[in-house]
């Protein structure tokens, strides 16, 4: 493929960002890509947003993605997806963890949080993945891999071989939680391409 892949991670700071845009970008380039990363933008001690950019191809010249150009969005909640949205390409996805975690700003206004965002941008026409990560990472035993059940989801979108993911996997996550997050990976990866998935 010629064409530069866009992807934005969005979420706020405890739930991995940072370290999921990282093994894309790892397995990026253990794939033969050029590859950029933002820097973290936004604040990313725990509660604060971040947001990491992740562009690669035969030649990357700028780490960041411009609005309407994102193949894919990965909103580690439902607040950060939707300030991302208007990033994605027409043809591309978000992919969304059906989860609230109100901003510090909103306080004790929770009315003001945009609890039907999900329902929002699939009334956009927009190719919407919506899945319960932080439950489903509940059920395997540790909420931190929630980050890692996305991206599994994301994995699927990417011309990025299974193998490389495995290597990149094994390389970069300490032993003692290789086979957590692997399981958490797998199971992102094996529930994709449907336009909602519910608890």
């Amino acid at each position: 493929m010629d064409e530069t892949t866009n992807v934005i991670f969005a979420g706020v700071g405890g739930q991995g960002v940072l370290l999921i845009a990282e093994l894309l970008a790892l397995a990026a380039a253990a794939a033969g890509h050029d590859v950029k990363q933002t820097e973290v933008h936004g604040v990313s001690q725990r509660g604060g947003a971040v947001e990491s950019h992740v562009r690669y191809g035969p030649k990357v010249w700028s780490p960041l993605v411009t609005p309407g150009q994102a193949h894919a969005v990965v909103g580690l909640e439902k607040l950060e997806a939707l300030r991302f949205a208007h990033y994605v390409r027409p043809d591309g996805v978000i992919i969304v963890n059906d989860y609230e975690i109100p901003p510090a700003s909103v306080g004790a206004a929770v009315a003001k949080y945009p609890h039907h965002a999900i329902e929002f941008l699939c009334s956009k026409g927009l190719n919407v993945v919506a899945l319960p990560a932080t439950k489903w990472a509940e059920d395997l035993g540790n909420v931190r891999v929630a980050n890692m059940i996305l991206l599994g989801v994301l994995s699927t979108y990417l011309d990025i071989p299974s193998e490389v993911w495995e290597r990149t996997l094994e390389t970069r996550i300490p032993d003692r939680i290789l086979a957590l997050n692997r399981q958490a990976f797998q199971l992102g990866a094996s529930i994709t391409h449907r336009a909602s998935v519910k608890a």
